[in-house]
């Protein structure tokens, strides 16, 4: 019998991740690995549930495919949004192997698989999970674009620290407030468990006093050698943007590569504000 969620959700290190593993082709639901979203939380000074942020992980899954009630593949794409206020993130990794355990497997149709994976993703992180199913045969469309807002990469400055560090965030007090979007996609962090590099886009939406351009780019390059999950990147760089800099109202976002057939892409917001449509970074 498996672990328990509240048992795997303590240690990553027990996840697939880094480990051989069996490919598995048959349905088996177990292969989810929970992770429980506190021990990061408690590092930023998030506890309980009285969180500072609203938002989600939007998955994107490029490996779906199943068979239909006569054996013939069916292939699809997948979209899976995962409450930022659920107890617990879903490990890559044991994602990816569980969306391969459908491969040969018959199911009736796309709604019954639709609900599987609904039920399934909802019992592991906690909470209900929107989950979009759409099979290759109707043609469905990426929306691949730039955010509408202020590139910093341009900008000529030297950096030399890649680890965390929030110091380099300030504001203008002297100037008054005003609605920006701020992205760069000079992201980089590494994977928690295996160091591997994890390369992506974020953007930083926010209405206050102006973000030092320097020291904003600064701080989204310090996190080029720290092992983090995606996840728990966003809501480090949302809590030290929102201590440090005190906006009336923040959102950041970061749309990740894609690695084993997954992109994962979190949002994080102050309260009342819009999500970001599901836009396609370039590189993904």
């Amino acid at each position: 019998m498996s672990a328990s969620h509240d048992e795997q959700g303590n240690n990553a290190g027990h996840s697939p991740l880094g480990r051989p593993v069996t490919y598995c082709d048959t349905y088996a639901p177990d292969l989810l690995f929970p992770i429980s979203r506190q021990p990061k939380r408690d590092e930023i000074g998030v506890r309980g549930e009285d969180l500072p942020f609203v938002g989600e992980d939007l998955w994107n899954a490029y490996e779906l495919s199943w068979l239909d009630p006569r054996g013939k593949p069916v292939v699809a794409i997948g979209s899976f949004r995962v409450p930022a206020q659920s107890a617990r993130l879903i490990e890559s990794k044991s994602l990816k192997l569980y969306l391969n355990s459908f491969n040969q497997e018959r199911f009736e149709s796309v709604d019954v698989v639709r609900a599987i994976v609904t039920r399934d993703l909802a019992g592991a992180c906690g909470l209900p999970v929107a989950v979009e199913i759409q099979p290759l045969d109707l043609r469905p469309l990426r929306d691949i674009g730039y955010p509408d807002g202020e590139l910093l990469d341009t900008l000529d400055i030297d950096i030399d620290t890649y680890q965390p560090t929030a110091d380099f965030l300030g504001v203008d007090r002297s100037v008054e407030q005003r609605t920006e979007v701020l992205y760069s996609h000079l992201l980089k962090s590494n994977c928690l468990v295996t160091g591997q590099p994890d390369w992506g886009m974020v953007v930083i939406r926010y209405t206050g006093h102006p973000i030092g351009r320097e020291g904003l780019l600064r701080y989204i390059v310090s996190f080029r050698r720290h092992n983090e999950f995606h996840e728990q990147c966003v809501e480090r760089i949302f809590c030290d943007i929102l201590r440090r800099c005190t906006p009336e109202h923040l959102q950041v976002w970061a749309r990740y590569t894609r690695r084993g057939g997954l992109d994962i892409n979190p949002y994080r917001s102050t309260h009342g504000l819009p999500a970001p449509g599901n836009v396609f970074e370039i590189r993904q």
